[in-house]
């Protein structure tokens, strides 16, 4: 199985890239993992939410392949603890999906055109963080999965 984590803009604060590159580091050990970084829009006369949107969702359409399963970062999406979500990727391993596709999206949420085509939500949390956060604390909690399914230490509980 191989994991895409598709995101928009690029993390700017250090700690945060320091960060990321610790937990994409890591989780290369359990899982072929790619982060595809890609350009926010720019905010012409006329910008509005929904051509952001549609902005992103044009850049993210021509990532998607045709057997990927596409995971959206919403607030609206299902929340799992830690093992529930090690459970879930160990189920995707099983099933012998090929590709997960994990989709943040910009500050505004994402197209309907995206929404449409993605197979699942996933919520990290009821609060609201930083798309650079997100970045952060999405990969810490995949290292974590995977670590709980191989029955490592790295997890308390």
């Amino acid at each position: 199985m191989k994991i895409t984590f598709a995101v928009i803009g690029k993390t700017v604060e250090d700690y945060l890239r320091t960060g990321e590159k610790i937990y994409f580091d890591r989780l290369k050990h359990y899982v072929k993992v790619n982060i595809v970084e890609l350009s926010p829009p720019k905010k012409p006369r006329g910008f509005t939410p929904e051509l952001h949107k549609k902005h992103e969702a044009q850049q993210l359409m021509k990532l998607i392949e045709k057997f990927d399963y596409i995971i959206l970062l919403d607030e609206t999406g299902r929340q799992y603890k830690s093992e529930e979500f090690a459970m879930e990727l160990q189920k995707f391993m099983n099933r012998g999906v090929k590709n997960l596709l994990f989709i943040a999206g910009g500050p505004y949420g994402f197209d309907k055109e995206i929404v449409s085509k993605a197979d699942f939500k996933l919520s990290l949390s009821r609060m609201t963080f930083s798309h650079q956060m997100v970045r952060l604390i999405f990969l810490e909690q995949l290292y974590r999965a995977f670590t709980i399914i191989r029955g490592e230490k790295y997890h308390n509980e």
